[in-house]
């Protein structure tokens, strides 16, 4: 099996695999979460602003956590994922939570296949393009269900975050989008010790290559920042700074973690 041409059903089975340990993890506290926690974190937060009587289309939301905390501030939510397994669960997620959250399963490049509406917002967030080979093509769905004015929030792992090992020890891979990275994983973010393997196909894109992608699909970029930290405790060699901020402990502050990037269609 060729993995760059075959990646979709290599990551769709890559992201099956993971979804039970996720759901069982300390990482995404689903008891919390069902007892009424938001996932979401300040810096989406603060780009999404009142979002009450909004639609929003939510790309690549995994078991949906983040797309039901958007339906419990009042916006009426469609979560988008590759992984059957994992919209199997959002459903189920959805259900437990007296939520009506929408879920479809499909490839993001396949999404019009599936869905005609236009959205107020699209919003997706932290690990997602780098599943994806081809930005021109994902921003292409990004504009095709946005409302005209509508807003695209787009928060994600900063560039250079990708091209270290995973000890941030040394530089492993190029900034640049040069192909396909094909690797296999023991464990998975969310659960280091967790006793799963699975195949993946990834891909770096750069800051150019992002920006140019949506403003050439006629997205007009409103804001882009940078951030010192991570939301997330899912690298190695980590220290918690403050609550929910995480650097590398021997990097400190001096690399981007995170960016965000704010865009209205035109």
């Amino acid at each position: 099996m060729n993995p760059e041409k075959n990646y979709i059903e290599i990551n769709r089975e890559s992201w099956n695999n993971r979804t039970d340990a996720h759901l069982e993890s300390e990482f995404y506290d689903l008891e919390g979460f069902k007892n009424g926690n938001t996932s979401l974190n300040d810096i989406e937060l603060d780009l999404l602003g009142d979002i009450k009587g909004k639609s929003i289309l939510h790309l690549q939301c995994h078991f949906g956590q983040d797309s039901i905390s958007l339906s419990r501030l009042g916006a009426e939510v469609t979560g988008v994922d590759l992984s059957d397994k994992a919209i199997q669960s959002a459903k189920k997620l959805a259900k437990e939570t007296n939520t009506d959250t929408t879920f479809i399963c499909s490839d993001i490049y396949d999404l019009p296949n599936h869905l005609e509406k236009e959205f107020d917002i699209v919003f997706t967030s932290y690990g997602t393009i780098g599943w994806l080979p081809d930005l021109d093509k994902w921003a292409k769905v990004v504009s095709r269900f946005l409302k005209p004015n509508g807003k695209f929030v787009f928060v994600e792992f900063h560039p250079v975050v990708w091209i270290f090992d995973d000890n941030f020890e040394n530089i492993a891979y190029r900034y640049f989008n040069s192909g396909a990275i094909v690797e296999i994983e023991s464990g998975t973010y969310a659960d280091k010790n967790a006793d799963i393997t699975q195949d993946y196909v990834m891909w770096n894109h750069g800051f150019s290559e992002v920006l140019n992608s949506l403003i050439t699909n006629g997205l007009e970029i409103n804001s882009l920042d940078e951030y010192d930290y991570s939301p997330y405790n899912c690298f190695n060699k980590t220290i918690e700074i403050a609550p929910k901020k995480f650097r590398i402990e021997h990097i400190g502050d001096k690399i981007p973690m995170v960016y965000s990037v704010l865009a209205t269609k035109k």
